[in-house]
């Protein structure tokens, strides 16, 4: 009886001892990952308190990248949502004069690539920068 009772108080103790390192590492990640955000909204004249605002960062993330506020809708979609962010992630690339080998960057080391764009020397040159041209038929 008191080796159950032991257990169980043992595995009640891991228990919350596991839920509080994963509050806290997910806290820690997401910090880091707002601070890299922090360097891209400086370059783009963004306030940067908006990196720090849970799903109104990825709002301002769009709209640097020049795609439609409405697409943060599409987050919500499952298979729908990584093809928009990689659409995302190559319109900032775009905006800020990097080009495809920079959004397979972005894709795939995320938070290594964001601290390369908010911290290197490349200025925002706008969403307008990568901008398609509007039509099918050139004139």
């Amino acid at each position: 009886m008191i080796t159950t009772l032991a257990t169980e108080v043992a595995n009640t103790t891991a228990a919350a001892g596991a839920s509080a390192g994963a509050l806290v590492g997910g806290l820690i990640g997401y910090l880091i990952l707002a601070f890299a955000l922090v360097g891209v909204f400086k370059k783009a004249d963004e306030p940067v308190w908006q990196a720090f605002v849970p799903i109104w960062n990825y709002i301002v993330l769009i709209k640097i990248s020049g795609k439609p506020i409405w697409w943060i809708v599409l987050f919500l979609i499952p298979i729908v949502n990584i093809v928009i962010m990689v659409l995302v992630f190559h319109g900032l690339s775009t905006s800020f004069g990097h080009g495809a080998g920079f959004t397979v960057g972005l894709v795939f080391l995320s938070i290594i690539f964001l601290y390369i764009l908010g911290y290197d020397s490349k200025p925002y040159q706008g969403a307008a920068a990568g901008d398609r041209v509007a039509g099918y038929a050139i004139a």
